[in-house]
């Protein structure tokens, strides 16, 4: 509470000196921070540059660069849209500090933002780490609880800094960065969607903590170093139900025309399909690693097409978000709206009724070129996770070939 005291006041300070008018924000790094739960911040760096057509912020998370382009400014108010995603930045600045709040308007979410620039230090520590946390750790998250679930720990540590993530049954926490501050661990991360922020407590074989998404939610979590843990086979948990083999749909693409894979461009095709939302950051690294591979030319035989479940409270704005998404970037595949007004899993499973549960964004289902499901894949190991991204990438290309060599 003291160092957010402190960071506040410093603020304050910088914002009642300086004239933004005449001076424009400064270029170079800025610590960010947004206001938690329980009296936590959520500390990120990003650099600022101005260029001819504006400002541009790279916000970085490890070994992850997000480039921000869209900014607007106005007098002394200013207006960072996230790329792909929804949310926004809005707030007033001068020009060494900006004050405002991230803002998600379909989840009616508000998270109060500052920064100052200047300072590279993401996570001040008062103490050397007293111990090392690279290696994998078996996690609960919830543990004890009806909400319970599996996490993998994947960190590595040089001196007191930390990067990894958590893998789950349906999907990854995506780049974090931190330290472990005599026996104390903090990780972060935002991504333009989400802002998590994890703590605990170390020993040589434990972590004890908390995980707090935003300012709406927080869990606990305790882990145990498992060199040997792994979750279960992602290609086991979502499956059609008994007496079905096929996949059946009807939705409309961002022109309103209903796409159904009864559609002529579909026949004879190997087909992947993409449950998804634009919502979502793993399903954002998906269809980054779809895009990249259809853009390639290499396979004729191949059509994608992802459903999307949007929370966009009317159709108009769920097409925004997919138009906007396949925009940014460059997706070569129709993304159909198949929900809007909630992203709740219970009701897309009956959107798909077909399938056991739809229990991940995202969910990619592979269909041979006789129409049949083949297998479905849940959740999404993305760049953060490392070898399993790259075990992933070979998996799936090996597997997409036999498809089209049937």
């Amino acid at each position: 509470m003291r160092r957010f005291y402190c960071f506040s006041l410093l603020f304050l300070t910088l914002f009642s000196c300086v004239s933004p008018e005449n001076e424009g924000l400064r270029e170079g790094r800025w610590l960010a921070q947004l206001e938690v739960m329980d009296n936590k911040v959520l500390p990120f760096n990003f650099d600022l540059r101005k260029e001819e057509s504006g400002y541009v912020m790279d916000i970085y998370n490890a070994g992850e660069t997000i480039q921000v382009d869209e900014i607007e400014i106005d007098n002394d108010t200013i207006k960072i849209k996230m790329p792909a995603f929804e949310g926004y930045i809005s707030g007033t600045y001068s020009n060494s500090a900006i004050n405002g709040e991230f803002i998600k308007e379909s989840l009616d979410r508000i998270v109060p933002f500052y920064a100052v620039f200047g300072d590279s230090t993401r996570f001040r520590s008062t103490e050397n780490a007293g111990l090392n946390v690279s290696g994998i750790w078996e996690t609960k998250f919830s543990p004890d609880t009806d909400e319970e679930y599996l996490a993998k720990g994947i960190f590595t540590q040089e001196k007191n800094k930390v990067t990894g993530t958590f893998r789950t049954n349906t999907g990854d926490y995506r780049y974090l960065e931190g330290i472990v501050d005599g026996d104390s661990l903090r990780l972060s991360t935002f991504d333009g969607a989400h802002a998590f922020l994890f703590t605990a407590k170390v020993t040589d074989s434990s972590l004890s903590g908390t995980f707090y998404s935003g300012n709406h939610f927080k869990e606990p979590f305790i882990a145990l170093r498992n060199d040997e843990f792994e979750l279960a086979d992602a290609e086991s948990l979502t499956f059609l139900k008994e007496g079905y083999d096929e996949l059946q749909f009807s939705f409309p693409d961002t022109n309103d025309n209903l796409i159904s894979l009864e559609d002529s461009r579909f026949k004879e095709k190997v087909v992947i399909i993409q449950i998804m939302g634009t919502w979502c950051p793993n399903c954002l690294d998906e269809t980054r690693f779809l895009s990249d591979y259809i853009k390639t030319g290499k396979q004729d035989n191949l059509e994608v097409v992802a459903l999307a479940f949007e929370y966009a409270k009317t159709k108009d704005l769920a097409f925004q978000r997919i138009e906007r998404i396949k925009s940014r970037v460059g997706v070569p595949y129709p993304i159909l709206l198949a929900q809007y007004g909630s992203s709740d899993k219970i009701k897309a499973n009956e959107k798909l009724p077909m399938l056991n549960h739809i229990l991940s964004y995202p969910t990619t289902i592979f269909i041979d070129k006789g129409g049949k499901v083949r297998k479905i894949h849940t959740g999404f190991n993305g760049p953060a996770t490392g070898e399993k991204y790259i075990e992933f990438k070979e998996d799936f290309e090996d597997y997409i070939d036999l498809l089209l060599s049937e």
